[in-house]
C-alpha cells in the first residue's frame, strides 16, 4: 500500500494521530509497506492457515501459534491439516523461510502484529464462550510490547475487542492507541469455495482509535484485494454478525417454505430454481437437514445474548434459530415415513447409511454438522447408522457428540448399499456416486436435492426431505 493510498484513507476517515506517536506510526507503516514486518497468527485452523499462507507468500515473516502440537509438527513438516489446502502450499511456505509454526506462546513478543483466529463457541446455555479469546489475550498480554498491533478475527458480539480484550492488555501499563494498537477484522473464510479465497475477499477493518485503524488497514491492504475501513471495532464486529444472521434467517425461511410447499405437493427446489431467474429482488437460499459450520449456527446467538444487556428481544433471530434447529427432527420423521412406505419396517432396528458428515460439501469441516445430530436422533429411535464421507474417514472427538468419535466411513459398494434399509443424503459431496446409491439403495432420503442435481431420473424410492 503506497503513501498516496494511506493519505487517502487518512483524509477519508479524518484521522489525526497525536504528536507523541505520529513518528512511530509512520515508521510502522513504512515497514508494513516494505513487508519488513513479522506477523503472528494465533489459531492454525480453517482461518489461520489460509491467512498465514497469504501473508508468507506476500513476503511477510509469519509465526503461527497453536496449542495442538500434532498440528504444529505437521505444518512444520510441510503437511496440510486441511484437505482443501494442498500440502505443496504448506511446503512452499516452509521452504521459503517465511513461515513456521510453534506451540511456544512466549515468542509472542517477536511478532509486530498478532492476528487472533481462535474459536468462539457457545456454552450449553447458548451463551458466548469467550474462554479461548480471553486465554489468548492473556498470553499476548504477557509479552505485549510498544508498537505491537493486535487484531481479533474471531466472530463475536459488538464490544468484545474494547470491553474484554483492551482491559486485559492495559493491565500491563501500556495504553491502547498510544503504546499498542488494537483492531477487529472479521474472518470471511468459506472453506472449499473455488471462487473466493482469503486474498480475494474484501476485508472489513475497525480500530480502537485512528492509529490502530491506519495500521490494521495498511496491513490487510497488503494481504487482500480490498479493505473496507469502518468507524470502530464494534461496527466491524456487528458487520460479521449481520452477514451471518442474514444467512441464518433466509435459510430458516426456505426451510419453512419447504415444509409448507411439501404439504401442498409443491417441490421447493423447483420453486427456488425458477425464482432465481429473476435478475433483481431475489437471492436464492436452499433448505437442508439443519445448519452446520461455526458461523451461522452460533453467531446469531452472540447478538441475541448481547441484546439482553440493553433489554431488547431479538425475536426474529431467535425464531430463525428455532426453525433451523428443528430441521434434523423433521428429517428423521421423513426417514421413518420412507421406511414405512418402502418396507413397512419403521426406524426400530433399521439399518441406515448416512451420506456425508461434513457440514457442507467438498470439505472436511465437521463443526456443528447436523449429520451428527441426525445420527444420534436416528439411533435414539432404534436405528443402526453407518456413514460414508470421502473427506472424513474417521469421526473425531467433538464437544457435543463425543460418543460418535472413532466411527469410520464405510466404502460405497453395491453389496454394501443393498445391505441398508435406507440411504440418507445429508451432505452432497461432488465425488459421491449418486447413481450407485439410486441403483442399489432401497429407499433414498435426499435432503440436498443431490439426486436431481446429478441429473438422475426420480423414482418412487427417492424422497426429498
Amino acid at each position: 500500500m503506497g503513501r498516496s493510498a494511506l493519505n487517502s484513507t487518512e483524509k477519508y476517515w479524518g484521522l489525526s494521530v497525536n504528536n507523541t506517536t505520529a513518528e512511530s506510526i509512520d515508521a510502522l507503516l513504512e515497514r508494513i509497506e516494505k513487508c519488513d514486518y513479522t506477523i503472528g497468527i494465533v489459531g492454525l485452523g480453517y482461518v489461520g492457515i489460509p491467512l498465514a499462507l497469504v501473508a508468507a507468500f506476500k513476503g511477510f515473516n509469519v509465526i503461527g501459534f497453536d496449542i495442538d502440537r500434532g498440528r504444529v509438527n505437521d505444518l512444520n513438516a510441510g503437511r496440510s491439516t486441511i484437505k482443501h489446502i494442498p500440502p505443496e502450499k504448506i511446503l512452499e511456505a516452509r521452504d521459503s523461510g517465511k513461515f513456521e509454526a510453534t506451540t511456544d506462546f512466549s515468542r509472542m513478543g517477536e511478532a509486530d502484529a498478532i492476528l487472533i483466529a481462535v474459536p468462539t463457541p457457545l456454552n450449553k446455555y447458548r451463551e458466548p464462550d469467550l474462554s479461548y479469546v480471553v486465554k489468548t489475550t492473556e498470553a499476548v498480554a504477557a509479552k505485549l510490547r510498544p508498537g505491537q498491533l493486535i487484531v481479533l478475527e474471531s466472530t463475536t458480539y459488538p464490544g468484545t475487542t474494547n470491553e474484554v480484550m483492551r482491559p486485559i492488555f492495559e493491565r500491563s501499563g501500556l495504553v491502547s492507541g498510544k503504546d499498542f494498537f488494537l483492531a477487529f477484522s472479521p474472518e470471511r473464510e468459506d472453506p472449499g469455495n473455488p471462487d473466493f479465497g482469503t486474498a480475494t475477499i474484501p476485508k472489513v477493518v475497525g480500530g480502537d482509535g485512528d492509529a490502530a485503524l491506519k495500521l490494521a488497514n495498511a496491513l490487510y491492504s497488503q494481504l487482500v484485494v480490498k479493505t473496507v475501513p469502518v468507524s470502530s471495532t464494534a461496527t466491524a464486529e456487528a458487520v460479521k454478525l449481520t452477514e451471518n444472521i442474514f444467512r441464518s434467517v433466509n435459510i430458516a425461511l426456505v426451510n419453512e417454505l419447504k415444509v409448507v410447499y411439501e404439504a401442498m405437493g409443491v417441490d421447493v427446489w423447483e420453486v427456488i430454481d425458477a425464482a432465481k431467474t429473476k435478475p433483481f429482488g431475489f437471492m436464492p437460499f436452499y433448505p437442508g437437514p439443519g445448519l452446520g459450520g461455526h458461523c451461522i449456527t452460533i453467531d446469531p446467538f452472540y447478538l441475541t445474548w448481547k441484546a439482553r444487556e440493553f433489554d431488547i428481544s431479538t425475536r426474529f433471530i431467535e425464531l430463525a434459530g428455532q426453525i433451523n434447529t428443528r430441521m434434523p427432527y423433521l428429517v428423521v420423521d421423513k426417514v421413518a415415513n420412507a421406511l414405512d412406505l418402502q418396507s413397512g419396517k419403521g426406524l426400530n432396528a433399521a439399518k441406515i447409511l448416512l451420506i456425508g458428515v461434513a457440514y457442507k460439501k467438498n470439505v472436511d469441516d465437521m463443526r456443528e454438522s447436523p449429520s451428527l445430530k441426525l445420527i444420534e436422533l436416528l439411533e435414539t429411535r432404534g436405528a443402526s447408522v453407518h456413514y460414508h464421507d470421502p473427506y472424513i474417514p474417521v469421526i473425531p472427538v467433538t464437544r457435543e457428540h463425543a460418543s460418535l468419535a472413532g466411527r469410520k466411513s464405510v466404502e460405497l459398494k453395491p453389496e454394501t448399499i443393498e445391505g441398508y434399509d435406507a440411504v440418507l443424503i445429508a451432505t452432497d459431496h461432488d465425488n459421491v456416486d449418486y447413481g450407485l446409491l439410486v441403483e442399489h439403495g432401497k429407499a433414498i432420503i435426499d435432503t440436498r436435492n443431490a439426486v436431481a442435481k446429478a441429473g438422475l431420473p426420480m423414482s418412487d424410492k427417492v424422497y426429498k426431505a
